[in-house]
């Protein structure tokens, strides 16, 4: 391995560890709040398990929450709308991924907002390979570690809304975003998306505002309107 090569496999490394610390944090959240749902023990750590997207997890016991086990229909279609974001992340990360059955098996359920965030920061393909299967492992074990912390403890915790959790996951995706914003485009493309999202969200079932948020960026980034125009060139001249 030359130097670079173990540079680039470092930084990938800091950065999906740091990632993983936040949002693993946020277990504790989800755990906790899952019990108070009206969930038992086992019922939230195989939620986590299998589900594991957290938006989709927070969506399913906040309607079950409200609604009780009636309520499953609607807590099962938002979570579905939520995770639909999930695959269009695979088909992005499919060509890190790679070939083979048992690679894209595993690489299904490790696929998430966090994986694929700093994969994408990677400069080289080598890069965001390592970022994207370090990620995706450490937030899956963490995550599934803090759900079952949060779980067991969820009546000494009280309210965990107030320790401010989701803020810390939120704060390591500003530090993925933020490097990329470098032209004007990029930042037109975000803010569209943020200002959609934050209008939808409080009139609009959960999984809604992500899926026209999409939408917006795809758009927006498809029309391109506020990157600078190539220069013309004609063959045999200089560019006008």
């Amino acid at each position: 391995m030359t130097r670079g090569e173990k540079n680039e496999s470092q930084r990938a490394s800091r950065q999906a560890w740091s990632v993983a610390l936040a949002s693993s944090a946020y277990g504790v959240s989800f755990g906790a709040l899952a019990v108070a749902s009206g969930l038992d023990v086992w019922q939230t750590c195989v939620l986590s398990l299998l589900m594991f997207t957290g938006g989709s997890q927070f969506a399913f016991i906040g309607v079950i929450g409200a609604g009780g086990l009636a309520a499953a229909p609607s807590a099962i279609t938002s979570a579905a709308l939520l995770g639909v974001r999930n695959a269009a992340y695979g088909i992005r990360m499919s060509p890190v991924v790679g070939d083979g059955f048992w690679r894209r098996l595993a690489a299904a359920q490790l696929t998430i907002d966090e994986s694929t965030a700093v994969a994408l920061a990677q400069p080289t393909p080598r890069g965001r390979t390592i970022g994207f299967w370090a990620t995706g492992i450490a937030i899956f074990a963490g995550w599934n570690i803090t759900t079952l912390a949060g779980a067991l403890a969820g009546d000494v915790l009280g309210d965990v809304s107030k320790y401010g959790l989701d803020a810390a996951a939120a704060a390591a995706f500003l530090a993925l975003l933020w490097p990329r914003l470098r032209s004007r485009q990029t930042v037109a493309v975000a803010a569209a998306a943020a200002v959609v999202a934050t209008m939808m969200t409080p009139v609009t079932m959960p999984g809604v505002p992500v899926i026209v948020a999409a939408l917006v960026a795809i758009v927006v980034g498809w029309f391109n309107w506020l990157q600078p125009s190539k220069p013309r060139t004609v063959e045999g001249e200089a560019p006008l």
